[in-house]
């Protein structure tokens, strides 16, 4: 009997979470529209914040998978390196950024899983 109340628990309580995520994601979905919804014009702010943090947010995202790097261990950052290139190289040739991201993290599980593991 007390393993089922347990259980309820648990499934109340995950229930309850997905709820209070769902909500909350549809309110920061929403906020902006109200916000800045109607005739209002953009604060000019918000505009300037959206031509810079694309790029910041990409640089972050590269320290990111970079900082674990060990030039002076086997395999000296090789994966990285090459899967970053490939990145670069596919959206410099194809200009489609999904690709790039897609091509460029299954060459890195390649490199890691079967040529540097």
């Amino acid at each position: 009997m007390k393993v089922k109340a347990v259980t309820e628990l648990n499934e109340m309580h995950s229930v309850l979470m997905v709820a209070v995520i769902a909500a909350v994601t549809m309110i920061l979905r929403g906020l902006p529209f109200l916000i800045f919804g109607g005739k209002k014009k953009t604060p000019a702010y918000i505009e300037y914040l959206s031509g810079v943090l694309p790029y910041a947010i990409i640089g972050m995202l590269v320290v990111y998978c970079l900082r674990d790097i060990k030039p002076l261990t086997a395999p000296f950052g090789l994966p990285e390196i090459i899967a970053g290139a490939v990145v670069v190289g596919l959206h410099l040739w194809k200009k489609n950024t999904l690709l790039s991201i897609a091509l460029g993290t299954i060459t890195y599980m390649v490199l890691v899983q079967m040529v540097f593991g």
